[in-house]
């Protein structure tokens, strides 16, 4: 479906001729973006003629998909009025400003809180328009930003609420956003960021903390509120990633960091700084993976923890071994395992901290040399991951029991392989994790060879729900 424009549409010609892309390119870049979000799309090299020339305006999730393809070429994120499509969808590029004046960030914060709602409403279709739009390179401008300037001078507030009647936030309410985090990271621990329960953070943000940022406070009152706030949308940002919406979780880890600097609370900067890390690592951003979570440590030197700084670390050789540079994640490992043995139970580590012990170092480890194709050090570290209780951190347990039959594979231990696969498929049934799903996908991709094999048709078959459920 299209609906006509006035004349051409020159700004998109210009920006296809800019990253050489043909009409035949645009067509099938858009069409596979939309295969990977579940739309079927039939563009031709016809159909981008027609936004072109005669200015047709593609309906839906296509003008973001078309803006996703051509940053995609571009190597940054193209805004819809750079292709000339504002306003083809009423969606605006919301949650990606890392503004440096407090009061627009609290707009820019609880504008997204408000949009997220919109789009459950409408069954989710406001990250379905957004399809494919995460882009790397929108982590450049925050990450520089909060290196700079890591806490504002002042947050103190004093306005009125929304319906003209003073809303005076206090210690109490803070207590309350920090208890609904903390319960949030339970959920999301043991049963996945796609539970019901874990999905009720946005709407704590929107219902609960939106309001609360919009009243008056004390600058003091204010740094709290700012930290609790910024610990939930963080978790926000972490649930969308952990079910697979990349574009939502970009977003709240943006906002999540801003919030940060406002509470000025550095290690909760330099954790969110670690989530964007992962995040894009995963996406097959290694290199600014390794940037992100060097962020983290340099600017947390002499304030964070030990433990914390143990874990800025082994983030960052996450992203060094999934780019292949075995010396530089060796070197990150071993730092991070010292500042861990340099923790003591007696020291202040921030509450959101809590999965982190070293099993959770030895899980990390363990991915590492996996991606470094070290079959015997991922036995060795998984074997150590394993051994500890699983109640509270289901899907890490599940993640780790993956790595386990990879590794095991690796080494000829078909076998061994099958029995670890059919125990995360298990472990993966009962939670609702995409990123889970995907590290199953993972082993039975690596299992293909093998295919034959009663054991592997058996897991396959296990398996088989798991990887036709709707995400």
């Amino acid at each position: 479906m299209s609906r006509e424009q006035r004349g051409p549409n020159e700004k998109l010609g210009t920006v296809l001729a800019l990253a050489g892309i043909s009409n035949a390119g645009l067509a099938r870049r858009v069409n596979d973006l939309g295969a990977q979000r579940g739309l079927t799309l039939r563009y031709d090299k016809t159909s981008v003629a027609r936004w072109v020339s005669k200015g047709m305006v593609p309906q839906g999730a296509a003008p973001h998909l078309i803006a996703a393809a051509i940053g995609a070429k571009l190597g940054r994120p193209v805004p819809l009025h750079e292709i000339g499509l504002a306003d083809a969808d009423p969606a605006p590029e919301v949650g990606l400003a890392f503004p440096r004046d407090v009061g627009e960030a609290v707009r820019s914060a609880t504008e997204l809180y408000r949009l997220d709602l919109a789009g459950r409403r409408a069954g989710g279709g406001i990250w379905q328009s957004l399809a494919g739009s995460f882009a790397v390179t929108a982590y450049a401008t925050p990450a520089s930003r909060w290196l700079i300037t890591p806490a504002d001078s002042s947050v103190a507030r004093d306005h009125d609420g929304a319906a003209g009647t003073p809303l005076k936030v206090g210690h109490s309410d803070v207590a309350k956003l920090r208890e609904a985090a903390e319960d949030a990271r339970r959920w999301d621990s043991k049963y996945g960021g796609g539970d019901w329960r874990s999905s009720m953070v946005p709407e704590c943000l929107r219902v609960d903390a939106a309001p609360l940022l919009l009243g008056s406070y004390s600058d003091e009152v204010g740094r709290g509120l700012f930290g609790a706030t910024a610990e939930l949308t963080r978790l926000a940002g972490w649930m969308a990633f952990d079910t697979g919406q990349q574009e939502a979780a970009q977003r709240y880890y943006i906002q999540a960091l801003r919030l940060a600097r406002a509470a000025a609370d550095v290690p909760l900067g330099g954790y969110v700084l670690a989530s964007m890390s992962l995040q894009a690592t995963y996406r097959g951003f290694a290199d600014e993976g390794v940037d992100l979570a060097q962020a983290a440590v340099e600017r947390n030197r002499g304030l964070a923890t030990a433990r914390t700084m143990s874990f800025f670390r082994l983030v960052e050789a996450r992203a060094h071994a999934k780019a292949g540079d075995a010396l530089a994640a060796g070197a990150a490992l071993k730092a991070a395992e010292a500042w861990l043995e340099r923790s003591r139970d007696g020291d202040s580590d921030p509450s959101w901290l809590g999965f982190y012990s070293y099993d959770r170092f030895a899980a990390d480890a363990a991915e590492c040399y996996r991606d470094l194709k070290a079959p015997r050090q991922v036995r060795r570290f998984t074997e150590q991951a394993l051994s500890r209780p699983t109640e509270e951190f289901v899907r890490s347990h599940g993640l780790r029991l993956v790595v386990s039959a990879v590794a095991e594979l690796e080494s000829g231990n078909l076998d061994a392989a099958c029995a670890a696969g059919t125990r995360a498929v298990e472990v993966a049934g009962r939670i609702s994790s995409a990123r889970t799903t995907e590290y199953v996908r993972d082993l039975l991709h690596r299992l293909e060879p093998y295919g034959d094999e009663p054991r592997v048709v058996e897991l396959r078959e296990r398996a088989r729900p798991l990887l036709v459920a709707p995400a």
